[in-house]
C-alpha cells in the first residue's frame, strides 16, 4: 500500500506542496508512488536560500565538501538495493540495469570527492616583454554561483549526480529539477545527502511543472544552466537563458561503424547490447549500424541472433534484458517510425511494434537515408543495420547527421582508428566498443544538435567555475 506522498527536499526542509504527483510503472500502470510539484513560492524560497548559502559554501576546505561528497557515495551504496527497486520500478529499468546505475551514481559522487580535494591553478610568468619584467600570474577557479540541473526519466539518479556531485565539489548551490514521471528515487538520494551535512539551502532537489521550472530558465540570479533532455527543448532553452552559462546534454542517434577486420561476435554483441539496453531510451543508443559489406551478411546474421536472446519482460525480474518504454505514448511514436520506415522500402529483419509499452529489440536494414528513423532519435529499442563500400564511406554515413554525440569504431587498424578519430563529427570516439559506451569521469557530450559543453566530473566542475587571475608584481 502506498502511504503519504514523498515530501520535496526544498533547501534542506522537507516540504509537501499543493499538487499530488502518481507515479506509476510504465509497463503496466501501477502506482508506484506519490510525491508533489514544487509551487513559485517553494522554488523562490529555494533561490533565496540557495544564494544565502554561498557564503557558507565558500568558507568550506576542499576536505569538507570532499567528506561529504565521500560520505553520499557510501551511503548511496548501502542503500543500492532499495534505490535500484525504486529506480526499477518508477522507471520501467530492469533490476539489473538499475543497480547498474545506482553504483555509477555512486562512483560519480566519489570521483567528485577526488576531485574536489585537487582542484589546482597555474603559475604563468608574465615577463615576455619588457614591460612585464618581475611579473608573475597566479590563477583559481572560483564557484560560478547557483546551478540549476534538468534532468530527465531515462537515468534520473546518475544524470542527477552528474549535475550535483560537481556543483557540490566546486561550492555552488544547486536546485535540481527532477523529472516528474521518475522521482522518488532522487528523494531518497535526496534524504541521504542531507543526512552527509550539506549547507542548510544549498541543494534543493523538487519536482515541479514546466511552468514553474521555467524559472530556473529565465532568472538571472541561476549563473549556470545544465540541461539533460530533448534538442528542441534545449535549444530552446538557450535562447531564453540571458548570460548565464549554459552546458547542454541533447540527443543523438549514435552511429556504428563495422570494419571488414572486425571482430563479429564482440561487435554484434556490444552493438545489440548498446542498441536494446533500457529499450533504447539512452542518447548513446546505437541506432545506425554501417557494416563493410564484404563482412555485413556474417554481421547481420551474428547480430540478429543476439537480440534473439534477449529477453523481454516485467523490468523487475532478474532475467529481464529489455523492459517497457517509458509509456504507451513514446511507444507510439517509436512504432510510428518503424512503420514508416517500412512504407518507404525498409526491410524489417527481427522485431517488430510489440504490445502496449512492450517494444521488441527491432532490426531493420535498406532503411532510406532520408527517413525519419535514420534522421531522428527514435529513443526505443530499434536499430537500422546498412552496408557500406569501405570505411571512409562508413564514417561519411556516421557524420551525415544532425547530431554528434558519440560513435562507435570496431577495427583491428590502428591507422583506421585514427582516421575516425581526426574525422567523426562527435563529442567522443569509442573504438571496439558501442557508442553507448560511458564512464562517469570521462569527458561527455556532444557537437551539432547533440549539445554545448561537456560533463564528467572534472569536466562538469570546470564549466561550473571561472577562472580569476591574481598577478604579482615586484617593485623595482
Amino acid at each position: 500500500m502506498i502511504s503519504s506522498p514523498t515530501s520535496l527536499f526544498v533547501a534542506g526542509e522537507w516540504m509537501a506542496g499543493e499538487d499530488v504527483i502518481d507515479v506509476l510503472a510504465p509497463g503496466d500502470g501501477r502506482l508506484v508512488g506519490k510525491t508533489f510539484e514544487a509551487s513559485t513560492s517553494q522554488l523562490e524560497f529555494a533561490i533565496e536560500a540557495a544564494l544565502a548559502s554561498q557564503a557558507t559554501l565558500n568558507a568550506q576546505a576542499p576536505f569538507e565538501r570532499s567528506a561529504i561528497l565521500r560520505q553520499v557515495s557510501d551511503a548511496i551504496l548501502a542503500r543500492s538495493e532499495l534505490l535500484a527497486a525504486l529506480l526499477s520500478a518508477e522507471a520501467g529499468k530492469p533490476i539489473r540495469d538499475a543497480r547498474t546505475e545506482i553504483e555509477r551514481s555512486a562512483l560519480t559522487f566519489r570521483v567528485a570527492a577526488e576531485e574536489a580535494e585537487r582542484q589546482g591553478g597555474e603559475v604563468i610568468d608574465l615577463g615576455i616583454n619588457k614591460a612585464s619584467r618581475g611579473r608573475l600570474g597566479l590563477t583559481r577557479r572560483f564557484a560560478s554561483g547557483l546551478v540549476a540541473g534538468i534532468t530527465p526519466f531515462n537515468l534520473p539518479v546518475s544524470l542527477s549526480a552528474h549535475k550535483l556531485a560537481p556543483a557540490m565539489a566546486v561550492g555552488c548551490p544547486i536546485i535540481l529539477k527532477i523529472p516528474s514521471n521518475a522521482p522518488l528515487a532522487m528523494l531518497e538520494v535526496a534524504k541521504i545527502i542531507h543526512e552527509a551535512g550539506a549547507p542548510r539551502g544549498s541543494v534543493s532537489i523538487m519536482a515541479m511543472s514546466i511552468a514553474v521550472g521555467d524559472q530556473l530558465v529565465t532568472d538571472d540570479r541561476v549563473r549556470v544552466l545544465s540541461f539533460t533532455g530533448s534538442p528542441a527543448v534545449g535549444w530552446a532553452m538557450k535562447a531564453r537563458a540571458g548570460k548565464k552559462r549554459v552546458i547542454l546534454e541533447l540527443g543523438g542517434n549514435a552511429g556504428a561503424l563495422v570494419d571488414r577486420d572486425a571482430d563479429l561476435d564482440w561487435a554484434a554483441t556490444r552493438c545489440a547490447t548498446g542498441a536494446f539496453k533500457y529499450a533504447g531510451q539512452t542518447c548513446i543508443s546505437v541506432q545506425r549500424i554501417y557494416v563493410h559489406d564484404e563482412v555485413f551478411d556474417d554481421f547481420l546474421s551474428r547480430f540478429t541472433r543476439v537480440a534473439a536472446t534477449l529477453v523481454v519482460g516485467d523490468p523487475s525480474s532478474p532475467a529481464t534484458d529489455v523492459g517497457p518504454v517509458i509509456d504507451e505514448r513514446s511507444a507510439r511514436r517509436i512504432r510510428s517510425l518503424i512503420t514508416s520506415a517500412i512504407a518507404e522500402g525498409a526491410t524489417l529483419v527481427s522485431g517488430g511494434i510489440g504490445e502496449g509499452a512492450y517494444i521488441p529489440p527491432t532490426i531493420l536494414t535498406d532503411v532510406p537515408s532520408g527517413a525519419a528513423l535514420c534522421r531522428d532519435e527514435a529513443f526505443g529499442p530499434v536499430a537500422i543495420v546498412e552496408r557500406v563500400g569501405d570505411f571512409a564511406s562508413g564514417l561519411a554515413a556516421i557524420n551525415d547527421s544532425r547530431f554528434g554525440l558519440q560513435a562507435g569504431v570496431f577495427t583491428r587498424d590502428v591507422s583506421r582508428a585514427f582516421d575516425a578519430f581526426n574525422t567523426l563529427e562527435v563529442g567522443g570516439v569509442i573504438i571496439n566498443d558501442s557508442p553507448t559506451y560511458r564512464v562517469d569521469h570521462m569527458p561527455y557530450g556532444g557537437v551539432k544538435d547533440s549539445g554545448l559543453g561537456r560533463e564528467g566530473v572534472r569536466y562538469a566542475m570546470d564549466e561550473m567555475t571561472e577562472i580569476r587571475l591574481m598577478v604579482f608584481a615586484q617593485p623595482s
